[in-house]
């Protein structure tokens, strides 16, 4: 059932039922309720509509009410009904706070205008609350989604938009290229007040998958002697994160389907149906379009999991945030072991970004920590297949200054252009040919 736009709070049963009328002939939703405690119920702090108050009411009055409102959303509208005995009292309300006030006898075409005035407003409000919300979560992720490539800006954009949503997701992405932390930060930007709750696919025999996904009841099987809670029972209210998702077995997938459509589980040795509120969000270093093909997975379940799909990019095509990257996990390591950073030369940076990457983030963060703890790098650059040819690994490099650069500029180019000693033409040129951003200052 949809939330009404419109909550209309009044004691009179027959002059409630006509604004309700009234406003769902214009095509606007409206709910009615005789008292204020009622109403309470319904509203929080994101109600997306207004409420349209008497002001006489038996229990709590609409003046108290009003006071509880405006504690809980000073912008959500509150319209007062009042009789011509309580104009002071109306014009008082809207001092403290109230949206407008309607006199009675009132019109239905005054209602109705009075309401969406009200509706334009509480609708332009909750953008704005979106977009700041957006905003938040877009900064906070750039000291967790870490680059400055315009593929990383571009994944950190598709987690702020998706993560308030309750749509579930599947990440694809290579080893390496960082599924948990992008999961964590769904969750985390979610607003769900449940756990992260992690399961790797791959690493349960078979015959453990049931019982430690779904939970099981006392003398279930042998060896059950006390109950235990599944993952997607513990993950309520939360995310249930379910790593390398193409190696649940074929029995499961069919099990896991229906959970996913009906959101109700039952444990093993129980008949007893458990509705669970759970998002769910699936991790695979697979193509399971292909693996789907092949018959290696579930068709119904594929598309069932691929509402909204997030594609990490691997280290090798964002070259240029290999220096950051780098930096970031020397700091990190220097701090955990409790050393001093140690100093980061141009020809090791130049060696990471001549390499391949087939770790991805994870091999980075490893030679980080060899850096930090004295141990030669030693790339294991075995074969051409693995590194740049050198015009591309050249190319690489000097991205990465020019948008290192830029960034400590500002994007000022005049200035990034006397630091890196070259011309303005030419560095224009590098800056198109390389798809950077600066401005002309």
């Amino acid at each position: 059932m949809q939330e009404p736009q419109v909550l209309i709070i009044e004691d009179d049963a027959d002059v409630r039922l006509g604004c309700v009328q009234a406003l769902m002939l214009e095509g606007i939703r409206a709910q009615g309720v005789c008292s204020t405690e009622k109403a309470r119920r319904l509203i929080d702090a994101d109600f997306g509509g207004v409420v349209v108050s008497d002001i006489r009411l038996p229990g709590q009055d609409g003046m108290s009410f009003l006071r509880d409102i405006t504690a809980l959303d000073a912008a959500l509208p509150v319209i007062l009904v009042t009789g011509h005995a309580d104009i002071a009292t109306a014009v008082q309300a809207m001092r403290d706070g109230a949206y407008d006030f309607i006199q009675k006898p009132f019109s239905s075409q005054l209602l109705v205008e009075v309401v969406r005035r009200a509706l334009e407003k509480r609708t332009l409000t909750l953008e704005v609350r979106g977009l700041k919300r957006q905003l938040a979560a877009f900064g906070g992720l750039e000291s967790r989604i870490i680059g400055r490539s315009a593929l990383i800006d571009d994944l950190r954009r598709t987690i702020a938009d998706v993560a308030t949503t309750s749509a579930d997701i599947l990440i694809q992405g290579e080893t390496g290229t960082g599924k948990e932390l992008v999961a964590r930060c769904l969750h985390d930007l979610s607003g769900r007040r449940g756990p992260f709750v992690a399961l790797n696919c791959g690493g349960l025999p078979e015959a453990l998958f049931e019982s430690e996904i779904f939970g099981h009841e006392v003398g279930a099987f042998s060896g059950a002697v006390k109950r235990r809670i599944g993952k997607i029972e513990h993950a309520g209210g939360g995310t249930l994160f379910l790593d390398e998702i193409e190696s649940m077995p074929m029995a499961m997938q069919v099990k896991f389907l229906r959970v996913l459509q009906e959101r109700i589980i039952e444990r093993l040795g129980s008949n007893q149906q458990i509705p669970v509120d759970f998002r769910v969000v699936a991790a695979t270093k697979l193509d399971l379009a292909a693996e789907t093909a092949a018959g290696r997975f579930r068709n119904d379940l594929y598309f069932r999991l691929n509402v909204v799909r997030v594609d990490l990019p691997p280290l090798r095509v964002r070259r240029e945030d290999v220096p950051i990257l780098f930096e970031h996990f020397v700091v990190q390591a220097a701090l955990r072991h409790g050393r001093e950073p140690p100093e980061i030369k141009d020809t090791i940076v130049r060696e990471l970004m001549a390499y391949a990457w087939p770790g991805n983030i994870r091999e980075l963060r490893n030679i980080a920590e060899r850096h930090v703890l004295g141990i030669r790098l030693a790339i294991e650059a075995t074969s051409l297949e693995r590194t740049l040819p050198l015009a591309e690994a050249v190319d690489a490099f000097e991205k990465s200054l020019i948008a290192e650069e830029l960034r400590r500029q500002h994007g000022n180019v005049l200035r990034t252009a006397k630091i890196l000693a070259v011309a303005k033409s030419t560095l224009f040129d590098k800056i198109r040919k390389y798809g950077l951003d600066g401005d002309m200052r």
